[in-house]
């Protein structure tokens, strides 16, 4: 009886892991990056310019599978704001 109890519990607690394994590989294509999009959750978070264009055309790139079309604007309008940004820096005002 011992064992069969610490299998089930073995059993039930693999079976949770492999849930929040599933969770982390597969959502990250259709979470939603909030720092970009609502500069939330990004305390401890530095990027370069180039590394937040790369992002922002990578999170883009999700569509309307995982932003709506305001949130897609958005962060139309942020990548705008950074290229410029880059611009300025490049060759000056």
């Amino acid at each position: 009886m011992k064992k069969f109890v610490v299998s089930l519990l073995l059993a039930v607690t693999c079976m949770g892991l492999g849930v929040s394994f599933a969770d982390d590989k597969g959502m990250s294509e259709t979470k939603k990056d909030e720092c970009l999009l609502l500069s939330q959750g990004c305390r401890d978070t530095t990027m370069s310019i180039q590394q937040k264009i790369d992002k922002l055309n990578a999170e883009i790139q999700k569509g309307q599978r995982v932003y709506t079309p305001e949130e897609l604007q958005k962060l139309r309008d942020k990548l705008k704001e950074t290229d410029d940004m880059l611009n300025n820096l490049l060759t000056g005002p």
